[in-house]
């Protein structure tokens, strides 16, 4: 999938003059995936990026690369497709937290647990944004929007939790305005070989701005943000002298030094779980960062495998006498 040439991050550019809303998260996110996508050293010819609908669905027209803008929900499906023909090409998907966790929900839970190796991005705005500021899966109790007048009812869903819960492979969290850690989190992401699910904290100005603000704001985001870094404490804080450790079951806050290890190889997903359920109203800080990294075999592997075992068997299989297999009838 490498190349022999250098390429920059402007060689991932398309001729597509970018459209979002000015301001919109969604324009640092695309920037740092093709400045990733050439610190990669990826082929062009051998990139894909699917994606379904939504603001951040217009993203394959900006990559210089294959790309295949589905229908909403089922760009995970049509991924798939693509990685089970292919397993050479380097398949991502960009999605929304409305086009993967509603109507397209089922469809990634499967892709999640299949563990295909994709990359999955999805830009969390907790609203939907192209079709003017309706209330999404994950957006919070209470918001006033259009089709929430008096406020949404309806518990949001937690994309981290929702992901583990599926058995992804690896599972991360990352901020669209911290581009060095939201480029760490790609390169690591395009590393494993698995689903890689990123849940990516994105901003929309129109309709539901600064709604991460409370955590992500540079003026109190080293004390509402931790960083789970695999083999590393979990601390935070400007002078990095907090920490989180557990206490049983529960997560408390501890100094620095008393603070626990990551690790997030471990067999449960347990321990990832519950960094995944702190909400940003909580005392404890917001975790980012790499909740679950495990390695297990990928889907397209073993489905390739599949076939040459059964064509060595068999033999090379025929459509038609697929077709006129089994119970036949004649309709006159």
């Amino acid at each position: 999938m490498t190349t022999n040439v250098k390429l920059k991050a402007k060689d991932f550019k398309s001729d597509q003059e970018v459209r979002w809303c000015p301001g919109c998260g969604d324009y640092a996110i695309l920037s740092c995936v093709q400045g990733v996508m050439a610190e990669l050293g990826v082929s062009k010819e051998n990139t894909v990026f699917v994606s379904g609908i939504g603001c951040s669905s217009r993203f394959p027209y900006y990559m210089d690369t294959y790309g295949f803008h589905s229908i909403h929900g089922r760009a995970p499906a049509i991924a798939t497709g693509i990685k089970v023909t292919d397993p050479n090409l380097s398949v991502w998907l960009v999605t929304g937290d409305g086009d993967a966790l509603s109507i397209g929900g089922n469809h990634l839970i499967h892709l999640l647990r299949r563990n295909v190796d994709i990359k999955v991005l999805l830009f969390n705005n907790e609203i939907y944004g192209l079709t003017k500021g309706q209330y999404s899966p994950t957006s919070q109790l209470g918001l006033r929007t259009k089709a929430t007048p008096f406020g949404s009812i309806d518990n949001p869903f937690n994309p981290i939790s929702l992901s583990l819960g599926s058995g992804a492979s690896f599972v991360a969290r990352t901020v669209d305005t911290n581009l060095k850690h939201l480029k760490e989190i790609l390169l690591q992401a395009a590393a494993h070989k698995g689903t890689s699910f990123i849940e990516i904290f994105q901003n929309c100005v129109i309709f539901n701005d600064k709604v991460f603000d409370e955590v992500t704001d540079k003026k109190v985001r080293d004390d509402r943000l931790v960083d789970l870094v695999p083999g590393e404490k979990v601390v935070y804080g400007a002078n990095g002298d907090k920490g989180l450790r557990l206490n049983g079951f529960d997560l408390e806050e501890c100094s620095a030094d008393e603070a626990m290890v990551w690790d997030a190889s471990t067999a449960s997903a347990a321990p990832a779980m519950l960094f995944a359920d702190i909400n940003r109203s909580s005392n404890l800080p917001t975790p980012i960062g790499i909740f679950r990294k495990v390695e297990r075999p990928v889907f397209e592997d073993d489905a390739h495998r599949q076939i040459e075992q059964v064509t060595a068997k068999k033999g090379p299989g025929q459509l038609k006498d697929l077709i006129y297999a089994g119970d036949m009838w004649t309709v006159d």
